[in-house]
């Protein structure tokens, strides 16, 4: 009982602070209390975070954590490069409008090189003297593609340079491609061309004339006689072939697409010089030349009249149509016979030609010449 009234009595009594004198009369200074650092208040929390339950996401049954307050951005769309859509969205959304006569004088001194690398100004290839007054020109993707090749080849076969010398009105066709000009005859060789193969590296005509860019294929043409297999393979071992030379990487932009543009007179009567006119003459007749204007020289006005862009890798304008344009007799040419009908429905190209003209002029040859 003693010693439990003594501790209870110690622990009731307060000690006094000592108490400190002065020291040289100097009064002592008050004792510094050391303050611990406050910190800023707490910000107030929801209720639902208080809680220890798991919260349920919104979209999923997947638990979150209640005490997590930051809320996740939402994921960063993958950017599509939309600069070159048509690659992977089916055909180009190009049209076969024709060319303006603006768009023509401004292309007509663009540069195309033959299977030497000799330069020729573009208007050479359908205008001036000993040029056919009619010239359809082919445009065709790089100098391996299997697609192209197997056109030229149905092509060649049908339309033959002897079936457009028959023709009343002088026509000829010419093709261009986008390689190197040392491609040329390798081109010529698998394909049996019979017309000649110039080239545009720099692809400017191409852009000039409206042909785009695509690596679709489209639906199967009905020049395509071979596999498709059958065009890579071959694609391939003709890049093999050209290691050697260093042309293998020469072949031309493989994006590029091509199309078939026809240029015709304006007047199918216009008279234009032969080569009996083209003899020589004194200095006396440069001057009479230059006074009857540039209407004489043998270069001829020319025009488009009709056109077709390809949308695929695979869509030059059918072998009948190309017959049914440039006025040929379809019992006459050879290759695959193919009914009126089928021409019509396989029609791609835009534009009224003289066909119809060259078929009454041939239909009045034939009959003069049997009455003779």
């Amino acid at each position: 009982m003693t010693d439990n009234h003594t501790e209870a009595k110690a622990s009731t009594t307060t000690k006094s602070p000592i108490e400190r004198k002065p020291v040289g009369g100097i009064p002592p200074e008050s004792p510094s209390v050391e303050r611990a650092p406050t910190l800023p208040p707490r910000p107030a929390q929801d209720s639902d975070e208080k809680t220890s339950e798991a919260l349920k996401c919104d979209t999923c049954s997947v638990p979150k954590k209640a005490g997590s307050t930051r809320s996740k951005s939402p994921p960063t769309p993958i950017k599509v490069d939309k600069t070159q859509p048509e690659d992977f969205e089916g055909e180009l959304a190009t049209n076969n409008d024709l060319p303006s006569a603006e768009t023509l004088k401004k292309i007509e001194n663009y540069i195309v090189l033959d299977r030497h690398g000799k330069s020729h100004p573009f208007k050479t290839l359908y205008t001036g003297s000993n040029v056919a007054r009619r010239v359809l020109i082919i445009f065709v993707r790089h100098f391996f593609c299997g697609n192209c090749q197997e056109f030229l080849r149905s092509l060649s076969e049908a339309i033959t340079p002897e079936a457009l010398l028959r023709l009343p009105v002088s026509t000829f066709i010419a093709v261009i491609g986008c390689g190197d000009p040392a491609l040329i005859d390798m081109y010529v060789n698998e394909t049996g061309c019979r017309f000649p193969v110039y080239t545009d590296p720099t692809r400017s005509l191409f852009d000039a004339l409206g042909m785009s860019k695509t690596l679709q294929l489209g639906t199967k043409p009905a020049y395509m006689r071979r596999s498709m297999m059958h065009s890579i393979v071959g694609s391939i071992v003709q890049g093999v072939k050209q290691i050697p030379t260093g042309n293998v990487l020469k072949m031309g932009d493989q994006r590029q697409v091509g199309g078939e543009f026809l240029f015709e007179p304006r007047d199918i009567l216009t008279p234009v010089s032969t080569p009996r006119d083209e003899k020589a003459k004194p200095i006396s007749a440069f001057e009479e030349a230059e006074e009857r204007g540039p209407d004489h020289d043998g270069n001829e006005e020319k025009r488009v009249t009709w056109c077709h862009r390809m949308k695929t890798t695979r869509d030059h304008a059918e072998i009948p149509e190309l017959i049914e344009v440039l006025g040929l007799d379809q019992t006459a040419t050879a290759g695959r016979d193919v009914s009126r009908g089928s021409i019509t429905s396989a029609r791609k190209g835009k534009g009224h030609s003289m066909a119809q003209e060259i078929r009454k002029l041939s239909a009045e040859r034939s009959r003069t010449s049997n009455e003779t």
